[in-house]
């Protein structure tokens, strides 16, 4: 249920000082509310209604941990006579503690609302994280309550069996990765030889060895053999964290047990019973496809979404799961653990869907995309490649930005199915 709203006209730069007069419909109007999830969590979102007769078709734009007020693909949402909603996590900005299976409690506050507004179609749309969130909360909601997932990797009870989770008519992906944990799986650099010292290094694996074949630019060339030993090096390293992370809840649990049942009610005991472990790790920005572009070729420039140095952003504090609990590591980021993943959830979209793939993406690439596509049961399924970065900006200077006709592609597969 909603807590608060308020509503009003949206003018160029009310959410965003990028967004322009060309980018929103005269007239469009939103609305922004507070909800309250079934296990007590607030998360908020924006409702954008186009001019005129209110629309029957909604479509949800949300990521696990990024702000999608402002997404640009809202304005050709509501152009093509639609609602637009724009969900936040309860944890913007922040994945320190996300768990994609508690997510699902945020996604199905908003689905209940929009349901409640009389919307008779909700459109899922995923762009890159969001993927494996919607299609995570897809696959649950077409499932009977017993059948849903009712622990997460980490031994949380979800709940997700007593929720009334709203099925979905339309699936859109856009720029969408396989699953955090399934890109960071790709990207983690296996030549750690010491999670404690983030410099140590495994010189074999090492993918900025140019004796391993490394070239700066893009210029590497890696042979078959050493992208094999590679991969497996990848898989090796996310299994030592998950039972690095399935030791430390273990621990944390065994403690609160103790001192639960008064076996041990040492300040000791008590002290590791409220101590909630964080881990950090480093060195997971060293996907050798950013590296070598002969791998999985595409219009991708060198580089990762971090930067072109491989240096900076191997090595640098930002990064993908930099900071998290064992339980967000299990459930997000290990591409062994997490239920998030594209390659498990896909085969459960049966309802429309769009694949939107950016060429010149440089966190999905074209083999992960066509798995995707493919593993997507719908019948009717449509998969466009467009000229691109992965977030739809151009790829040389003078360029349209891919976005722009994403955002005319996406209305037209609108006005054909849902008006």
């Amino acid at each position: 249920m909603a807590t608060g709203n308020s509503s009003g006209l949206v003018t160029a730069g009310f959410l965003n000082t990028d967004w322009n007069p060309r980018d929103l419909p005269a007239g469009t109007s939103t609305r922004n509310v507070v909800l309250r999830t079934a296990d007590g969590a607030a998360t908020s979102g924006s409702l954008y209604l186009p001019a005129g007769k209110r629309p029957d078709t909604v479509v949800c734009v949300m990521h696990p941990r990024e702000f999608m007020a402002c997404h640009y693909l809202i304005p050709d949402i509501v152009a093509a006579g639609c609602a637009a909603w724009s969900q936040g996590a309860r944890s913007v900005g922040n994945d320190l503690r996300l768990e994609h299976e508690i997510a699902l409690h945020d996604v199905t506050a908003g689905m209940a609302f929009l349901r409640e507004q009389g919307f008779g179609n909700i459109v899922l749309l995923g762009n890159s994280g969001g993927a494996g969130l919607y299609g995570l909360y897809a696959q649950q909601a077409a499932l009977p309550g017993a059948q849903r997932i009712a622990r997460t990797p980490g031994g949380k009870r979800t709940g997700l069996g007593e929720l009334d989770m709203p099925q979905v008519q339309g699936v859109v992906l856009v720029g969408p990765h396989p699953g955090q944990g399934a890109l960071l799986m790709n990207c983690i650099d296996p030549s750690v030889a010491d999670e404690g010292d983030a410099l140590s290094v495994i010189p074999e694996l090492d993918p900025l060895d140019a004796a391993n074949g490394y070239r700066p630019g893009g210029q590497a060339r890696y042979a078959p053999d050493f992208v094999t030993r590679y991969r497996a090096g990848q898989q090796a390293r996310v299994a030592r964290l998950d039972a690095r992370a399935r030791e430390l809840i273990a621990a944390r649990l065994g403690a609160r047990e103790q001192v639960k049942s008064g076996a041990d009610t040492s300040a000791a005991r008590r002290r590791q019973a409220a101590h909630t472990p964080v881990l950090t790790i480093w060195r997971t920005d060293a996907d050798l496809r950013c590296l070598d572009l002969s791998l999985d070729p595409s219009d991708r420039h060198p580089g990762s979404l971090w930067g072109r140095d491989p240096y900076a952003s191997n090595y640098g504090a930002v990064g993908f799961a930099r900071f998290c609990t064992p339980e967000s590591w299990l459930s997000t980021w290990s591409g062994l653990a997490s239920n998030a993943s594209l390659a498990r959830t896909a085969p459960a979209i049966v309802q429309p869907a769009l694949v939107i793939e950016y060429t010149g993406d440089q966190a999905c690439f074209p083999a992960d995309v066509r798995a995707i596509y493919d593993a997507i049961a719908a019948h009717d399924k449509q998969h466009l490649r467009i000229r691109g970065d992965h977030h739809g900006r151009a790829l040389q200077e003078g360029e349209e930005p891919g976005r722009y006709r994403a955002g005319r592609e996406l209305a037209a597969w609108l006005r054909q199915r849902f008006l």
